[in-house]
């Protein structure tokens, strides 16, 4: 998997592989970080946090772009090493908090500092989305103006307007994949 934009742009990511994981693919990280941008993320002015990070690729991405770091939680410890040794591979691991920890509940801790892009990309068919977003809401994970980025499965039943503080910015389908967007007023 390559990074597609930015000073790593061209660079190879290693990869795990194993039920449950899917990098993000290629066309859909490059609209997804359309999308952001198109919304008014500053890449340079950005911290993000990477829950359920598998490869990292979507966190990788965004400090490519100049987000000054990035939180990766991933509880597979092989996955973890992965993101670890990309990290250093790419010489941004100064940048890079990795922890080898259960995502929902990494969320339900109180942060160090607010982020500013959150990315949730859950196992699907196991329901982790909703408490994820409610765990980051109630820890006050997100700064003001910070965005929360799901990528689920498509037929996922969940009330997208059912999480307070947050407004849906949009909902789309990309083949079997669902990008869904909040916005944190």
């Amino acid at each position: 998997m390559k990074i597609i934009a930015g000073a790593l742009k061209g660079r190879t990511l290693k990869t795990v592989s194993g039920p449950g994981y899917r990098p993000a693919m290629g066309k859909v990280r490059e609209s997804l970080f359309s999308l952001l941008e198109a919304r008014g993320v500053v890449w340079a002015e950005s911290i993000v946090l990477d829950l359920f990070a598998g490869s990292g690729s979507l966190a990788f991405e965004a400090v490519s772009r100049g987000a000054g770091k990035a939180y990766f939680v991933e509880k597979d410890a092989n996955a973890a090493k992965c993101i670890s040794a990309n990290a250093a591979a790419l010489g941004i691991g100064e940048k890079c908090c990795i922890f080898t920890e259960d995502a929902v509940k990494f969320a339900g801790k109180r942060p160090t500092e607010q982020v500013s892009v959150v990315f949730i990309d859950p196992p699907y068919a196991q329901n982790l989305l909703p408490q994820t977003l409610k765990n980051l809401i109630r820890r006050e994970w997100l700064e003001e103006g910070a965005f929360v980025v799901a990528e689920v499965e498509k037929h996922l039943k969940i009330n997208t307007e059912d999480f307070e503080g947050l407004t849906l910015e949009l909902d789309r389908n990309y083949g079997s994949t669902r990008i869904i967007i909040w916005y944190k007023e």
